[in-house]
């Protein structure tokens, strides 16, 4: 086994195609030495990540992506490590979310019944998505009963030709919220995909700023949206605030060209990554 990691990954319980048992299969296979289960606005897989985890002898670490609206933002992620995933209250904050992504699901599933009649089609139902999901019922869910059914080639056929044209907004988290939720569990808070909130670099600066003032410890450096030079310039900007930085491939399952551990190929996340959350966990107690 390398001491490489992945500390971005979606199960069924949100919107990925492996369950959490197979993820940690996955990780086994390509010799990764930990991975982190961060499933959208749930915790639902963790349990089921975590005993497989320690059967299979990998490194598992609870995490959560926050769908999240900052200033004129929306659909800002935040990643929360290492948090009390059993607490009562955020279960509570995140059944409401649930049943709101439930009736989204519901909602998206009728505008496509709309334009599947205008093209004599018959239509879909939700508890064909939903028996496909192990969670919450997402957008990938439905795109593969489109796909069953013969009504589109592929996954991106199904988003570009029904779920984005029938799309339903979501519902955000505040900021202010979130970082508040993942301080109170223990967590440790960071910035997703830096760069889909914009590529100016010093809007994108200020916004990491005024994050870290308000209990943001880092940024996600390695994904799957950053160019190379973005990459690096998010780590040695978070080295030279103070902040740690992570990384890993946001592996559903369904984007093409994308894989667990090496993102487009070239990802190659330390497992120091796991050691400087572990270390700002236990120095604050």
């Amino acid at each position: 086994m390398n001491d490489l990691v992945d500390l971005h990954l979606h199960s069924t319980f949100s919107d990925g195609v492996r369950t959490p048992t197979e993820l940690v299969a996955m990780a086994k296979g390509l010799g990764l030495k930990a991975i982190a289960l961060a499933d959208h606005d749930t915790v639902a897989g963790i349990d089921e990540a975590l005993a497989a985890g320690a059967a299979a002898g990998v490194e598992v670490l609870p995490a959560l992506e926050f769908s999240v609206a900052y200033s004129s933002f929306k659909d800002v992620h935040l990643l929360g490590y290492l948090l009390d995933h059993r607490d009562l209250q955020l279960q509570e904050i995140l059944k409401e979310f649930r049943d709101r992504r439930e009736a989204r699901g519901d909602a998206i599933v009728n505008r496509i019944n709309e334009k599947l009649a205008t093209e004599g089609r018959k239509p879909i139902s939700s508890a064909e998505a939903a028996a496909l999901a192990g969670g919450a019922l997402g957008r990938p869910h439905i795109a593969q009963v489109l796909m069953h059914k013969g009504y589109v080639r592929d996954m991106q056929d199904a988003f570009v030709r029904y779920l984005l044209p029938c799309d339903v907004p979501k519902r955000y988290f505040p900021m202010e919220e979130a970082l508040a939720t993942v301080q109170r569990l223990g967590g440790i808070a960071i910035l997703a995909h830096p760069t889909t909130i914009t590529n100016d670099r010093d809007t994108l600066s200020r916004i990491i700023d005024e994050l870290s003032a308000m209990g943001l410890s880092g940024v996600e450096a390695f994904n799957n949206v950053c160019s190379e030079q973005e990459s690096w310039f998010l780590r040695s900007y978070a080295e030279k605030k103070g902040l740690i930085w992570t990384g890993g491939s946001d592996y559903h399952g369904i984007e093409e060209g994308i894989s667990m551990g090496t993102g487009r190929g070239t990802m190659a996340i330390p497992y120091s990554c796991v050691t400087e959350l572990r270390r700002m966990k236990e120095e604050r107690g």
